[in-house]
Parts: C-alpha cells; sequence; structure tokens
C-alpha cells in the first residue's frame, strides 16, 4: 500500500475513532442506553488501534487479535502504558457482556468511567500518530 493511501486510511480510522467518542458523550449526556454508550466508548478504542496498527502494516481480522497487536507493538514495548492496556481489554469485555452475556444493563457509573477511558485512549493514540508524522 502507498504511503499516501495509509496515511488517508490512518486519518479515517482516527474520524472514525472520534466520531465514536462523539456519539458516547451525546448518548451520556441524553440519559440513553448504557449498553450503547458502551458500545461506542469500545469502538472509539477500537478504531484508534486500527489506526494505529494501520501505520506499521499489520491489521488482523479480529477484534482480538487488534487488542493482541496493540498489546504485542505498542505496550509490551514501552510506547503505550499498561493501563492503556488494561483499558482496551476491559471495554472489550464490557462490550461483550452488555452486548451478548447480560440481562441487566451496565450500571451508569460503569458506562461513565468507561467513557473516561476511551476519552484518554484516543487522545493518547492521537498524540502519538501525530509526533509520529
Amino acid at each position: 500500500m502507498k504511503e499516501e493511501d495509509i496515511i488517508t486510511l490512518v486519518k479515517y480510522r482516527l474520524e472514525q475513532a472520534q466520531t465514536a467518542l462523539d456519539d458516547a458523550k451525546f448518548l451520556l449526556k441524553g440519559k440513553r442506553s448504557t449498553q450503547s454508550i458502551v458500545n461506542r466508548a469500545y469502538y472509539a478504542m477500537f478504531y484508534a488501534a486500527l489506526a494505529l496498527l494501520q501505520r506499521i502494516g499489520k491489521i488482523p481480522s479480529k477484534h482480538t487479535g487488534v487488542i493482541s497487536l496493540f498489546d504485542r507493538e505498542f505496550v509490551l514495548k514501552g510506547i503505550f502504558s499498561k493501563d492503556l492496556s488494561k483499558d482496551f481489554h476491559k471495554a472489550f469485555e464490557l462490550r461483550q457482556v452488555s452486548d451478548y452475556k447480560t440481562y441487566e444493563p451496565i450500571s451508569w457509573e460503569n458506562a461513565k468511567e468507561l467513557l473516561d477511558k476511551s476519552s484518554n485512549f484516543v487522545k493518547s493514540i492521537k498524540e502519538y500518530l501525530e509526533d509520529k508524522n
């Protein structure tokens, strides 16, 4: 893939991340479904991680692959903190539970906390990618 195509795709993924984050904030402010807030907050992190992985030319086909590669390529190498990794893993777990495994909604506190962590995750990746360009 040409460098300009990679840059375009990275930018697109970061835009997706920001849109998902904005959606989550809108849903929280409107006191909408915590399931939807968790979903959008997780996807903000997922798209940001995809942007990061696209930059190094590694794109897995599954969500667990994105998380695993984020850990291997960026956390284990000390580029990002283990806390960001824990937040990403927790977001994935909460989205799985919220979408598929529970009969009770995620609490407002958990949804708000995840949104805060998602905002930090996206911000960290954006700053890293800006520094690299």
